[in-house]
């Protein structure tokens, strides 16, 4: 089997296993739990088979939702956010992601603070997930500003997250 594929393999596995076993369990202030799963689909190659990507991000956002009982939302988020990763990432690189073969993972192991560019791709599909996650979850317009703070709140706890286990996964560097 190809490397790239043996490592996304192993990505989606540890992602759901680190989520369903850690931070499933961590509930700050009774409703910040942050969603670091979602690294699977941000760390998704670009140049890799897109039929594939929406498999595999509705089977782990399906995993999730078996583990937390959650009645479908994180399939449902994590499907959103994969059909919205092109346009996010045009909106982040440019167009020219699409002519270059852009490496997201050594891209953002490189130069995580230092390209706002790979900061913004983080950030907006972190915002795309969770509003539509809690979208779902309250499905009522009366709770717009509960959906607004939950998200907000949740994308920074979660982005954070999603810093520390990229610095900790990172190759090192000679």
């Amino acid at each position: 089997m190809n490397s790239i594929v043996l490592s996304n393999i192993g990505r989606f596995i540890i992602l759901l296993l680190v989520q369903v076993l850690i931070f499933n369990n961590i509930d700050l202030l009774g409703y910040i739990n942050p969603f670091p799963y979602i690294l699977f689909i941000i760390l998704y190659p670009t140049n890799g088979n897109k039929a594939l990507l929406y498999l595999s991000s509705f089977l782990l956002g399906l995993a999730v939702d078996m583990f937390i009982n959650s009645g479908g939302i994180h399939a449902a988020a994590s499907l959103i956010l994969a059909f919205a990763r092109p346009m996010i990432l045009k909106f982040s690189f440019g167009i020219s992601y699409q002519y270059h073969n852009l490496n997201i993972l050594k891209k953002v192991t490189k130069d995580m603070f230092k390209s706002l560019e790979v900061f913004s791709y983080i950030s907006i599909s972190i915002l795309v997930h969770n509003l539509v996650l809690f979208a779902l979850e309250f499905f009522r317009f009366n709770f717009i500003f509960e959906i607004l703070s939950r998200t907000i709140i949740t994308m920074i706890s979660t982005l954070l997250c999603c810093i520390l286990i990229i610095y900790l996964l990172k190759p090192s560097r000679k």
